[in-house]
C-alpha cells in the first residue's frame, strides 16, 4: 500500500486459501494483461479465460507466459471442458492442459447434462495432473436447483478432489445463486452456507452490488470470481471499506467519525 490508514479490515496475502479474486479474462490483448499484471497483479490470484476463449485467443502462449512469468495461475473456462467431452474427448483434453502447462481445470456441467458421478469421476482423474476447480449450477435460467441439491453437490464435488467449488452465476450474474435481475438468492446462499465451509467456495459475483452483498455477508476476505479486470482496484477498495457501499461496515470506531 501506498500509504497507512488505520483501522481496515486485514486482507489475507498470496498465495490465498480464503479471500481469493478469480478474474475473467474475456479476450485481453497481450497489451492489456501487461496492463492488468500493472495495476492489479498483487491482488489478482486466478485468471480464468472465459469459456472457450482460448480456442479463438491469438498469441495463446504467449499469454499464458505474461501470466506465468507474473506468478499469477490461468484456467481454460469449463465451457471448453464441456464442449470436448460432449465430443468424446476427454483424452485430448488432458493433453490440452499438458500442452499449455496449465495447472488448474475447470470442471463443469452448466451446458450439458451429465450424470453427476460420471462428472465426479472427471474430477478424481483430472485432480491427479491439476488443481481442480468444479463449478456448481446450470446456466439455463430455467433450471432452478433447491438449496439441499446445492449442498449435495458441492459435497460430493470437494470430496471427489476439487480444490474449490464455484457458484454459478454466468459472467453476467443473472442465473444460478441470483434471480434473473442480478439480485443475491438470499435463502439459497444461507442455507449452503450452513453445510459448506466458505473458504470451499468462490461466488461468481460480476455485478457490483453482488461485491458489495457477500463482502457484507462474509467480510474482506470472502472469495469473488467472474470479476472483471477494470473492476480489480474498485473491487480492491470494496473489500477495504474504502468506496461508500462498505465504508461504515468496517469502522470499528465508529465515535471516530468527524473527529479530528
Amino acid at each position: 500500500m501506498n500509504y497507512h490508514i488505520t483501522d481496515l479490515p486485514e486482507r489475507s496475502v498470496k498465495p490465498r486459501e480464503k479471500g481469493l479474486t478469480m478474474i475473467m479474462d474475456k479476450g485481453l490483448s497481450l497489451r492489456g494483461v501487461e496492463d492488468l499484471i500493472e495495476t492489479a497483479g498483487p491482488n489478482t490470484d486466478i485468471v480464468k479465460l472465459g469459456w472457450a476463449t482460448s480456442y479463438v485467443t491469438p498469441n495463446l502462449d504467449e499469454k499464458l507466459n505474461l501470466y506465468r512469468s507474473a506468478g499469477i495461475p490461468v484456467y481454460f473456462g469449463g465451457t471448453l471442458f464441456e464442449a470436448m467431452i460432449v465430443r468424446g474427448q476427454f483424452d485430448d483434453y488432458r493433453r490440452l492442459l499438458d500442452k499449455y502447462k496449465l495447472e488448474h481445470a475447470e470442471v463443469s456441467d452448466g451446458s450439458i447434462t451429465i450424470a453427476h458421478d460420471e462428472k465426479c469421476e472427471y474430477i478424481r482423474l483430472l485432480k491427479e495432473q491439476v488443481t481442480v476447480i468444479s463449478e456448481v449450477g446450470s446456466k439455463d435460467v430455467q433450471k432452478i436447483f433447491a438449496p439441499y441439491r446445492w449442498i449435495q453437490l458441492m459435497k460430493a464435488e470437494l470430496e471427489a478432489g476439487s480444490w474449490k467449488v464455484i457458484a454459478e452465476a454466468r459472467e453476467s450474474g443473472n442465473v444460478g445463486i441470483y434471480r434473473d435481475s442480478g439480485e443475491v438468492r438470499q435463502g439459497l446462499v444461507d442455507e449452503i452456507l450452513t453445510q459448506i465451509p466458505e473458504e470451499a467456495i468462490i461466488w461468481e459475483a460480476p455485478q457490483k452490488a453482488q461485491q458489495v452483498w457477500f463482502i457484507k455477508l462474509l467480510g474482506a476476505n470472502v472469495n469473488l470470481g467472474n470479476i472483471a479486470p477494470t473492476d480489480m482496484i474498485p473491487l480492491e477498495t470494496i473489500r477495504l471499506g474504502l468506496r461508500s457501499d462498505t465504508f461504515d461496515h468496517f469502522l470499528n470506531q465508529p465515535h471516530l467519525l468527524g473527529k479530528i
